[in-house]
């Protein structure tokens, strides 16, 4: 987002506000420019909440994930009355809506990392994925899609033809839209386009399931915890229509969960699908290491044009965030070391040199 465009944004949630309260922001995003405030006295989100928030989308981001949903204030409407403790929406003006803030924090913030949820947010998170399930692509035709027109969002219950497409995105949009800038660190640090390549292929055809809604990004800090202790969703942006065994892999990928929890969570997965869509976790076992080493991949890709970006390549890089993202790039590179078919990960310090020639290289 511009400048112009985010002080734009400012200057709507101050309209919103009325002018009555202090108006917080912008809270933490990637994708959104997100300002909070206190609701004035006759908003009709006033009955359920003490805050709204105005969220403009940021321009000319870099997108690290297919996307379907042209709004996601659009999809929350439509999802109303269908997905249980998520934010509230109404549209204030044209093409301009206000969300209910919940008032609560992410999950276990501050737990180590791959802390499962307490017993009843997960019951919570199994409800979720139950009613993920029964939202079909038909039943959200009025929200505008992003896809393109000869690779729709969905157009099957083709699971392999679903993971292909999502293989393409990272290879075209991620991979090769980043090679110019990034080369050479790809290069240093042993990743090649060919890894994409051997996933595009199973070993055997993925068995059909029926294409469902997909939150897409379900992680510790898209939950939040209300003052209730019940778990709310929010952050709807990278939802689309596809696998929904591709919602359980992403999850687990994200969660970090031990072995053994990710097992269990993946049991209770498939019995709370399979109970609201039969055939919703059909080969699930077979199918999710498979694209568990998509979503390890993928995080590679992602993180070392991440990271470059977040370091910036200016006069003035942040050398002192470079510690700790290169340890971030090097637990990516050792998680997907198979995948990637990497006969040896670079330590940390030699991690540490990629970038550090490359934003001298740049200016730094």
């Amino acid at each position: 987002m511009t400048d112009e465009t985010a002080s734009a944004a400012h200057r709507q949630a101050v309209e919103l506000s009325n002018g009555d309260g202090e108006v917080f922001g912008p809270l933490k995003g990637y994708h959104h420019e997100t300002y909070a405030f206190s609701l004035p006295e006759g908003n009709p989100l006033c009955a359920r909440y003490k805050r709204g928030k105005l969220r403009a989308p940021r321009l000319g981001v870099f997108w690290y994930d297919r996307r379907c949903f042209a709004s996601e204030d659009r999809l929350l409407t439509a999802l109303q009355g269908r997905i249980s403790r998520i934010p509230d929406t109404v549209e204030v003006a044209e093409n301009i809506f206000l969300q209910g803030f919940v008032e609560g924090a992410p999950p276990s913030v501050g737990a180590l990392p791959g802390r499962p949820l307490i017993a009843r947010q997960e019951r919570q998170l199994m409800q979720l994925f139950q009613e993920l399930v029964t939202v079909k692509a038909s039943e959200l035709d009025g929200v505008p899609r992003t896809c393109e027109p000869a690779r729709p969002c969905a157009d099957s219950d083709d699971s392999t033809a679903f993971l292909q497409r999502m293989i393409d995105f990272t290879e075209d949009h991620v991979y090769r839209d980043g090679l110019d800038e990034y080369g050479e660190i790809f290069d240093r640090l042993g990743v090649r386009g060919v890894s994409l390549e051997a996933l595009r292929a199973p070993v055997r055809p993925f068995t059909a399931r029926p294409f469902t809604l997909v939150h897409g990004d379900l992680h510790r800090r898209n939950f939040i915890v209300d003052t209730m202790g019940d778990l709310w969703t929010i952050d709807w942006e990278l939802a689309m229509i596809g696998d929904p065994l591709y919602e359980l892999a992403t999850h687990l990928h994200l969660m970090r969960y031990s072995r053994r929890d990710a097992q269990r969570i993946g049991g209770l997965w498939a019995r709370a699908v399979e109970s609201m869509l039969p055939g919703s976790a059909r080969g699930w076992e077979r199918d999710l290491p498979h694209l568990l080493a998509y979503k390890r991949t993928q995080s590679v890709f992602t993180d070392v044009i991440r990271t470059a970006r977040a370091l910036g390549a200016g006069t003035d890089p942040h050398w002192t965030g470079l510690p700790a993202a290169a340890w971030k790039v090097r637990r990516a590179l050792v998680a997907a070391r198979r995948p990637l078919r990497l006969r040896e990960v670079p330590n940390l310090p030699q991690v540490m040199a990629v970038y550090t020639d490359w934003l001298r290289a740049r200016g730094g």
